[in-house]
């Protein structure tokens, strides 16, 4: 495996937003999530749960409700407009306006023809979705209060809504009130506070099914307006509702982080009546369950605690595969740390600044295991605002640490750095070329004198660098028409090739010295997630959503015999089943036959001129081999070496003086940051 001098980094103080809302797509089987930092993410449950695209937030615009129309997604906030988002260029399309304050809640019919909103007003307002854009049609009759919670009944002919205190039911062609329900406040200690209806349902046999800050799921026949059960599942609010797309299930969340399941039963064995009744009570929330979603097979929660929790129905499920395990889902599938190999720099990206650190040095006899003696500590060399009210989307550092360079959806800034001891200064490039609007992806060259920008409609824009100018050289656009934004890139190191993958699976090939397409790597079905190219064989490494490792060598326009032998032979069962996409790709330059791999929770050293491990192996991590003896070691040696040490990981990287960067982010500084959750009586307090 080799031994590396280690720096283990904790000083990137990341921290997630918590999930707002969530709407779940059954014909694309998509996830659409909005985080409280307006952040909206995009989650593909069909290409093992990947975070498939990311649309930053702005300051100005929060998210309160998210709702897909066929293939188009919209939002709706408390700047009171409604946003439709250009799911390719990863920005806002559009907003309209409502001018009813800010909009609490939206929700489409089933034909996918209108979308309701609910207002602070106390008015529901109707648009009509047209192909381009949405248009007002009318009011429905204005109530008095804020409408927090919409449904449409799946006629489309009438509308339920949720208000403070009470229910409403709206015909849909005239526009007016057809019944009013009025809620119960609860307990005699909440009489005086008024109850929330924080979300319901209209099914199709016209039954109602409510949740609000009294704790209770309540089921209404909204033909008599009348109660007909209630259930008590919570001492505080019940926040959010999810049906299954049969009826037959319901999900609530509730603010004590639980999520129950309702489902739609006979109460007695044999009985043609059926009735809701509890059945099962998850736990996997520390906070407010803001968001739930059933997608048949698994329940889909989030909330404040940041975490996207997958909890597979295994009743569901008929065999025990990936998909009956749990997940949790807390970090990007995405880097937010780059790395300048030579001058052993570090920056850090968050939503709404830069910083620039400075590794520390050590010294001593260096023995395995052991830290070794601090002579210099990390430094702080920069902190670079954003400017502007939108979210920096994507940013990197040149490996010799002399240009900063990030994006917004709105625009794209480059910074040249000049060290001079321990100071530093920092100068912004005046005149970018017209060109560069924004960026999905950013990538230098190996001497830092190119800049790759992915940009709109799959192109690649190639700038040069130098003292004195930015200049603009050339385009690369697709070969194959897509208009996928392009989310990975990785430059030679001899300068000649660029390979940049997009949202289409698609890998492109690019002759940076030609300037002209050299080839497309054979499409595969699953979206890669990292890639990097060989140093020395310019042989372009792949690693897929679905955990599969793939070797393309660029010259020969052909999969390596290494990959053909990876493909003939299978990958351990234990690495396809992990639950998280490998992010990060690099060789060891010690080695040529050697990459590192690395993941949210471990990273990987494969070594090419090993025999892969058998299904039957063990995959033990280094810890695990060393407490073994020699000779059973060695009964266990194969091309995976793994490492759990350092978790959760953001970035594995190799310096240029041979040692190994690693930067993690503990669960436990994430959770002292959040707010207190409410408080709860335990046994024995």
């Amino acid at each position: 495996m080799g031994e590396f001098k280690v720096h283990r980094v904790r000083f990137f103080d990341y921290m997630p937003s918590g999930i707002r809302c969530m709407a779940f797509n059954q014909r694309t089987e998509r996830l659409a999530l909005a985080r409280l930092d307006g952040t909206v993410e995009i989650f593909n449950f069909s290409d093992r749960y990947f975070q498939e695209k990311v649309i930053p937030g702005n300051d100005a615009r929060s998210v309160e409700a998210i709702c897909w129309v066929a293939n188009r997604l919209f939002t709706t906030g408390l700047n009171g407009e409604i946003t439709e988002y250009d799911l390719e260029n990863l920005c806002p399309k559009y907003s309209v306006d409502a001018f009813g304050g800010p909009i609490w809640t939206v929700a489409c019919n089933a034909l996918g023809t209108h979308l309701a909103v609910g207002c602070e007003d106390g008015s529901v307002k109707l648009f009509e979705v047209l192909p381009e854009k949405i248009r007002f049609e009318k009011n429905l009759d204005r109530q008095k209060g804020r409408i927090l919670s919409l449904s449409w009944h799946p006629s489309g002919t009438r509308i339920v809504a949720g208000s403070l205190d009470v229910i409403n039911i709206f015909d849909v062609q005239s526009g007016h009130m057809m019944q009013r329900m009025l809620v119960d406040r609860g307990t005699v200690n909440s009489r005086t506070r008024e109850c929330v209806v924080w979300s319901v349902f209209f099914l199709s046999d016209f039954t109602i099914i409510s949740g609000d800050s009294s704790g209770k799921v309540q089921i209404w026949d909204s033909h008599t307006g009348t109660l007909n059960k209630a259930h008590l599942v919570s001492k505080w609010d019940v926040l959010a509702l999810s049906l299954s797309q049969d009826e037959s299930s319901l999900l609530a969340g509730t603010s004590e982080g639980t999520v129950v399941q309702f489902q739609f039963l006979s109460p007695t064995l044999g009985a043609s009546e059926k009735e809701w009744v509890r059945t099962r009570t998850f736990k996997h929330h520390t906070h407010d369950v803001r968001a739930v979603a059933e997608i048949g097979t698994a329940v889909v929660s989030g909330g404040v605690d940041t975490q996207l929790v997958v909890r597979p129905l295994l009743d569901k499920v008929d065999v025990k595969s990936y998909d009956t395990g749990l997940r949790k889902i807390q970090f990007p599938h995405r880097p937010l740390v780059s790395c300048a190999a030579k001058a052993g720099l570090l920056l850090f990206q968050f939503p709404v600044q830069l910083e620039l650190w400075r590794l520390g040095e050590g010294e001593g006899p260096g023995r395995p295991g052991h830290s070794l003696i601090v002579t210099r500590k990390p430094e702080k060399l920069l902190q670079l605002k954003r400017k502007g009210e939108d979210h920096i989307c994507c940013s990197a550092i040149s490996p010799c640490g002399s240009w900063v360079v990030y994006s917004t959806v709105s625009s794209i800034r480059l910074h040249r750095l000049q060290y001079d001891g321990s100071n530093i200064s920092i100068a912004k490039v005046p005149r970018l070329p017209k060109v560069l609007r924004s960026a999905h992806q950013l990538c230098f060259s190996a001497d830092s004198s190119r800049l790759f920008v992915a940009s709109s409609r799959s192109t690649v824009h190639v700038i040069a660098l130098s003292q004195s100018e930015c200049k603009y050289l050339h385009t690369f656009k697709s070969s194959s028409g897509s208009t996928e934004p392009m989310h990975l890139l990785a430059a030679s190191a001899d300068g000649r090739w660029l390979a940049a993958a997009n949202r289409a699976c698609e890998v492109h090939v690019y002759n940076v010295r030609s300037r002209k397409p050299h080839c497309i790597v054979p499409l595969y079905g699953s979206c890669p997630t990292a890639m990097a190219i060989h140093p020395s064989t310019n042989n372009l490494l792949m690693v897929h959503a679905d955990q599969l490792i793939f070797e393309y060598s660029i010259e020969e326009k052909q999969y390596t015999d290494w990959s053909r032998r990876v493909q003939k032979e299978g990958l351990h069962r234990l690495w396809l089943e992990r639950d998280t996409p490998v992010t990060g790709v690099t060789f060891n330059p010690s080695n040529a036959s050697q990459f590192l791999l690395h993941d949210t929770y471990m990273f990987c050293i494969v070594d090419q001129r090993l025999p892969l491990p058998d299904q039957k192996a063990q995959l033990y991590n280094q810890l695990t081999l060393k407490s073994l003896s020699e000779q059973d070691r060695k009964s266990y040696s194969h091309a995976f070496k793994f490492c759990k040490k350092y978790q959760p990981l953001l970035c594995v990287s190799v310096l240029e003086d041979q040692s190994v960067v690693v930067v993690e982010r503990p669960l436990l500084d994430i959770a002292t940051q959040l707010p207190a959750p409410v408080r709860q009586k335990k046994f024995a307090t």
